[in-house]
């Protein structure tokens, strides 16, 4: 689905920052004119451009705000934070050492959290305790009644933030009675910036903390805790519920069962063989030219080296192995809801194998192009899919 870019990777990007519009995250003018002075491809204008756009909006927020315009300082301060995470987002040369990327990362925390305290319901920041250290987090609640209320623990994934959960989830649960616990994990936003923690596939590690910390607050319902994953979380949170007795649900948006498996589907098979065989000498100079030609390719390998905490290219690919769901997806006995994207431009046919091995109660929901839901995680298409999502956790709940 074409949106701004020739480019596949800019498209999807400016796509995905303009579908939080919905709830406030990005206004369809500054998407537009801002994408118009960027060269299909060119990264260093791309976080030039977005960038300014960031920092024009900012400073309306902030006017905002010292003149106690609530409302317009929380909506100017929303798609501030949307743009400087977009801004940043190609910035993985050295993204631990970077401090462009570090600042540009930081402005999005910070004009989140400004916008977040603006708020007309509850947005309280939490530290969950892991393993000798504490994982970021918001608990998104319904108001301050302290009631509790069924809640959507929100798994991130491979590349989207802990600020990113309101637009992708939390805004359309609370509007719907839902407390919503985000956090960032190991390999994911602040966490991996600020603490240097990566990934590892095996995510029970992650979320049993994170779900003994939910059953601490009053205001959650310990009979429903339903996990969301996103993105990459559509494998992490799926390994992790096939440990986790204590949840209600699993959403997985969208599925994946095999991670490897995504990356080797778009790898000539020789690539593949000299990964598997440690030949990464060659398979490095191959992996060079690829991420030369496809903004796609460079962008996916670079992340995947930092936040998997790999030497190189070829060792982030085999570093994926171990995030497969061969032999675990059975255990997962919770009802689950896999969603599937016409279009995925990076996980094609995950889903439907993961669906597939599935023995619990379960459901797919195919988002399609003609319907505008069938990109990646369906971005561009965000009420639609909250839509189907929260319609079948509402009928999951009222049958347990």
């Amino acid at each position: 689905m074409k949106f701004l870019f020739d480019d596949e990777s800019f498209d999807y990007e400016t796509l995905r920052a303009a579908g939080f519009a919905c709830y406030g995250g990005a206004e369809l003018g500054e998407v537009i004119t801002t994408a118009r002075r960027i060269p299909d491809g060119d990264e260093a204008a791309w976080l030039r451009e977005w960038e300014a756009t960031a920092r024009r909006v900012h400073s309306l927020g902030e006017a905002a705000a010292s003149a106690g315009h609530r409302v317009s300082a929380r909506e100017a301060l929303l798609r501030a934070s949307n743009y400087y995470r977009t801004a940043e987002f190609y910035r993985r040369d050295d993204p631990a050492n970077d401090s462009k990327a570090r600042e540009l990362s930081r402005l999005a925390r910070e004009t989140f959290w400004a916008a977040a305290q603006l708020m007309d319901s509850p947005v309280i920041p939490v530290s969950i305790p892991y393993a000798d250290t504490t994982l970021p987090g918001y608990l998104y609640l319904v108001d301050d009644s302290g009631a509790p209320r069924p809640t959507v623990i929100f798994n991130s994934g491979f590349d989207s933030t802990l600020e990113e959960s309101y637009f992708a989830l939390a805004a359309g649960a609370v509007a719907r009675g839902y407390n919503v616990l985000a956090f960032d994990g190991p390999g994911q936003g602040a966490v991996i910036r600020e603490q240097g923690l990566t990934f590892r596939h095996d995510w029970e590690a992650v979320i049993t903390p994170v779900v003994d910390f939910a059953l601490t607050r009053p205001e959650i319902d310990s009979t429903r805790i339903s996990l969301f994953g996103y993105s990459l979380g559509g494998y992490l949170a799926a390994r992790a519920a096939a440990f986790e007795p204590r949840l209600a649900a699993l959403i997985l948006d969208d599925g994946l069962y095999d991670y490897h498996a995504a990356h080797e589907r778009i790898m000539p098979p020789f690539l593949s063989e000299w990964i598997a065989q440690g030949r990464d000498e060659e398979a490095n100079a191959v992996a060079a030219l690829l991420m030369a030609v496809s903004t796609t390719t460079r962008w996916a390998l670079r992340n995947g080296r930092w936040t998997f905490g790999a030497a190189s290219p070829a060792d982030y690919v085999r570093r994926t192995a171990d995030y497969t769901l061969a032999g675990v997806a059975d255990r997962i006995q919770c009802p689950t809801l896999v969603f599937e994207a016409e279009n995925d431009l990076f996980f094609k046919g995950e889903a439907p194998r993961l669906h597939e091995a599935l023995t619990c109660k379960k459901e797919l929901i195919t988002g399609t192009e003609a319907e505008g839901a069938g990109e990646h995680c369906h971005t561009g298409a965000v009420l639609l899919t909250l839509q189907r999502l929260f319609d079948w956790l509402d009928d999951t709940h009222a049958t347990q």
